[in-house]
């Protein structure tokens, strides 16, 4: 059995419900390509459930992704699934083919998205690294947030029954 530390995040000081969702343009990775996309274009073309996660390889990350896959989160007919990490596009494209993810995801390894979105957090024991906290924003077509959740420990994984209900109630 894997052993780890349960950490504390504190506070966030994050966008929520009814605001609009900080904008910003990265690099955008899918199965075949990347190349860089804003959230409003993303969003323009459909209700978005925009997903902060640690680091591709730390076991978050292919839980999270394990699990939206195996209740359909994703489905692309309701909604837009994107990720976003400090991973490089290169990882993202490596996570996208061995995960089978079928989602975009953010490339950010400077995590100023996630300074910009309140979320960002220091990465024990390494001075000078950061990542985003676990967040989910379900943000409709005018880039409105419609739900938001963010961990206020590592790990924590959202409530996916309310990102369901939430997505429905859309």
């Amino acid at each position: 059995m894997v052993e780890f530390d349960v950490v504390d995040l504190g506070p966030a000081d994050h966008p929520t419900d009814g605001e609009q969702a900080p904008d910003f343009t990265r690099p955008l990775v899918n199965e075949e390509f990347w190349e860089d996309v804003s959230l409003s274009t993303v969003y323009e073309a459909g209700p978005v459930l925009l997903l902060f996660h640690p680091m591709n390889g730390a076991f978050p990350a292919t839980y999270l992704w394990n699990e939206l896959r195996e209740r359909n989160i994703d489905d692309h007919d309701r909604v837009q699934t994107v990720g976003l990490s400090i991973s490089t596009p290169y990882a993202h494209k490596q996570l996208i083919e061995s995960r089978d993810i079928d989602a975009r995801l953010f490339s950010d390894p400077s995590n100023e998205v996630a300074e910009r979105y309140g979320i960002s957090h220091d990465l024990d024991g390494m001075a000078g690294i950061e990542e985003p906290r676990p967040a989910a924003f379900l943000i409709d077509e005018s880039g409105i947030i419609q739900y938001a959740w963010v961990g206020s420990e590592w790990p924590s994984f959202p409530d996916y029954d309310e990102i369901e209900a939430a997505i429905k109630a859309l």
